[in-house]
C-alpha cells in the first residue's frame, strides 16, 4: 500500500506539464490520464523504493552500481561498465532538459566506488541533496521511463523472428491503462530484452521475451510470462551471483501486473 506521504511527495514531483495533461505519443500509443500517471509513478517507486524518499538513493548488495530514484536508474563509478544498460546519467540529462537544477557533482560518474562507501555516506549533504532533487521530479522520472517504452517496439522488432507477434501484443496491451503500465514498469525493471549483453547462455529477460513468450495479450499472460522468463534468468545466471535471493521479490512485482492500475 501506498502511504499518504507518497501520494504527497508525488504531487510535489510532478511538473505542471505533467500533471496537467494526458501522457500521449502517436508513435507509441500511449495515453494516460494525469491520475493514471500519478498511480503509474506511485507503484513504479513502490515496487523499487517500497515507496520511500531514504529508497531513492540506493546500492543493492551483491551490484557494482548505484541505484537511483523512482525506477533505481544504474549509475556506474568510474571506470566501471557492467553488462547492465547504464540509465541514471541519461535521467540526469532528461531532467536539466526539463529544467530541474542538477548538483554539479551529480552530473558524471559515480562518486562513490563501492557500496561501502555509498552506505558510509548515505545520510551525508551529498545523498541528502540528491534525494531532495529525485522526491521532487516523480513525474518527470515517469516520463523519463514512458519514453523509454516509446523507444522500444522498433528495436525489440529488429531483434526477434517473430515481428508481427510482439507488435500485436504490445499495442493490445498499450491499448489498456493496466496492460501500459505491465510494459512500462517492465521496460524499467528489467530491459527492452535487445542488448547482446544482457544474456546468460544467450537468453535475455527483457520485455522482448515476455512478449514473445505470452500465451495472449493480457495483463494476466504478461504476469505468467514474466515470471516464466525470470526463473529462466535465474536457472542461467551464474551461481556466485546467487540470483535467487531475489526471485521471490521478482515474482511477487509480477503479480502485481494482474491488479488494476
Amino acid at each position: 500500500m501506498n502511504s499518504p506521504g507518497l501520494s504527497k511527495l508525488f504531487l510535489l514531483g510532478c511538473t505542471l506539464a505533467a500533471c496537467a495533461a494526458p501522457i500521449s505519443a502517436p508513435g507509441a500509443g500511449v495515453h494516460l490520464t494525469p491520475p493514471q500517471l500519478q498511480r503509474v509513478g506511485q507503484r513504479i517507486w513502490q515496487n523499487e523504493c517500497a515507496g520511500t524518499v531514504s529508497g531513492l538513493t540506493s546500492w543493492n548488495a551483491g551490484e557494482d552500481f548505484a541505484s537511483l530514484g523512482i525506477g533505481h536508474f544504474i549509475w556506474y563509478p568510474k571506470g566501471k561498465k557492467g553488462p547492465f544498460e547504464e540509465s541514471f546519467p541519461p535521467l540526469v540529462t532528461f531532467l536539466q532538459s526539463r529544467g530541474v537544477a542538477i548538483p554539479s557533482w551529480a552530473k558524471g560518474p559515480c562518486p562513490w566506488a563501492t557500496k561501502a562507501a555509498f552506505e558510509a555516506d548515505k545520510n551525508g549533504p551529498r545523498q541528502a541533496e540528491l534525494r531532495g532533487v529525485l522526491s521532487k521530479s516523480v513525474g518527470l522520472q515517469t516520463e523519463f521511463i514512458i519514453a523509454r517504452l516509446q523507444r522500444a517496439l522498433p528495436k525489440m522488432k529488429a531483434s526477434t523472428k517473430k515481428p508481427s507477434l510482439v507488435q500485436a501484443h504490445f499495442e493490445t496491451l498499450l491499448s489498456t491503462p493496466e496492460g501500459a503500465f505491465c510494459l512500462i514498469d517492465y521496460v524499467n525493471f528489467k530491459g527492452e530484452g535487445t542488448a547482446a549483453t544482457e544474456r546468460y547462455n544467450g537468453q535475455g529477460w527483457g520485455l522482448l521475451q515476455v512478449l514473445e513468450g505470452m500465451s495472449k495479450p493480457t495483463p494476466a499472460a504478461f504476469a505468467e510470462s514474466s515470471k516464466a522468463v525470470l526463473a529462466r534468468r535465474v536457472k542461467n545466471a551464474p551461481a556466485a551471483r546467487n540470483e535467487q535471493r531475489w526471485l521471490a521479490g521478482w515474482h511477487n512485482r509480477c503479480e502485481g501486473y494482474k491488479r488494476k492500475l
